[in-house]
């Protein structure tokens, strides 16, 4: 099984979340992005707290229309299943091209996550 998130990304997770913490308005692009394989939810993470690290931020997005940036709690989104059973799966292949604020506004426009 593969993790969830790489001790590499969790160096630049914390590190942003450090970040986030001294800069107002911090619009960092995201550094990794999880989603359930047989359904209809992705996750684009940016940092997670460094007083809390099972708590990451970032662009939410349940497969039900209203996608929201907000906090998540990364021990549950490893115990999440999909209709067929299938856990919750890093994409491999994902390279953010742009900052979280806009993955945001696409979402908002479309309804989901648009990578």
């Amino acid at each position: 099984m593969t993790a969830l998130i790489t001790d590499d990304q969790r160096t630049v997770l914390l590190a942003n979340g450090r970040q986030s913490l001294e800069e107002a308005g911090f619009d960092p692009a995201p550094v990794v992005k999880l989603f359930t394989p047989d359904a209809g939810a992705t996750w684009l993470l940016t940092h997670i707290d460094p007083d809390d690290p099972d708590h990451a931020y970032g662009l939410c997005d349940l497969g039900l229309g209203y996608p929201e940036m907000g906090w998540l709690s990364l021990a549950e989104v490893a115990e999440l299943r999909g209709p067929l059973g299938l856990p919750v799966e890093r994409d491999l292949y994902f390279r953010a091209e742009k900052r979280l604020s806009a993955y945001a506004r696409e979402a908002r426009l479309a309804g989901r996550i648009v990578t």
